[in-house]
């Protein structure tokens, strides 16, 4: 089983202020039509979440890598398998948008490889703009099990950061790990303020840093 994590596009908490705003002679809406408007628009966010999940998922490695193989149904009737963009040679580390420099795709494949030596956790990386992505071809060319993160950087949808997350891993880390370095390097702000490459290279610092860490009730508590 492989836990996926991406975070929300859309609050789901709708506030009020609309009366604030009333000027004379117009009408207040009613509470049951605010009502249904919020029902509207939650149920939209929904929608739009269910879909840029399965986008970024399926399209990426078809993320339904999940291991279970949830998703790659999805994937195949998306189409995206694309082994011609796949390196000839082994590299834990893809990146077909173009988001990193040669040196920061060395830096980066040297961290997860001292990483895998210490831990025994497999760290793989591929940057995309879906649909550009190898999709489903990524599943046997990472050889991806129970003990592989599989981090997509993926803009298309706001938050660049998106992780597929193995049963192993799960186990030792704390699931709002994920959520929290998401939403520090991962927002939109943040990424178009210092680049994508920028928030590439803090989430998997970060992930290095918190898989290092003894597993306990507090492990992983910061994002570094």
């Amino acid at each position: 089983m492989a836990i996926l994590f991406t975070p929300p596009q859309c609050s789901r908490t709708f506030s009020s202020p609309v009366f604030n705003n009333h000027v004379a002679g117009e009408t207040i809406p009613s509470p049951h039509s605010l009502k249904l408007k919020t029902s509207s628009a939650e149920n939209w966010c929904s929608r739009f979440r269910s879909k840029s999940l399965s986008l970024v998922f399926s399209g990426a490695l078809a993320l339904g890598l999940s291991l279970s193989g949830v998703g790659i149904a999805e994937a195949a009737k998306v189409g995206v398998n694309k082994p011609e963009l796949l390196p000839k040679e082994f590299t834990s580390v893809i990146d077909v948008a173009g988001f990193l420099s040669d040196g920061q795709e060395k830096r980066i494949a040297e961290e997860i490889s001292d990483l895998e030596k210490d831990t025994g956790f497999k760290l793989r990386v591929l940057a995309q703009n879906y649909p550009v992505t190898p999709g489903l071809a990524m599943k046997d060319y990472w050889q991806v099990d129970d003990s592989t993160i599989v981090f997509v950087a993926d803009p298309t949808f706001g938050n660049i950061l998106n992780f597929n997350v193995g049963a192993t891993v799960d186990l030792d880390i704390p699931r709002s790990f994920w959520s929290r370095l998401a939403g520090k390097y991962g927002n939109m702000f943040y990424w178009k303020e210092k680049g994508e490459d920028a928030s590439i290279e803090a989430a998997v610092m970060a992930i290095s840093s918190c898989l290092r860490e003894p597993v306990g009730a507090n492990n992983c508590a910061e994002v570094y």
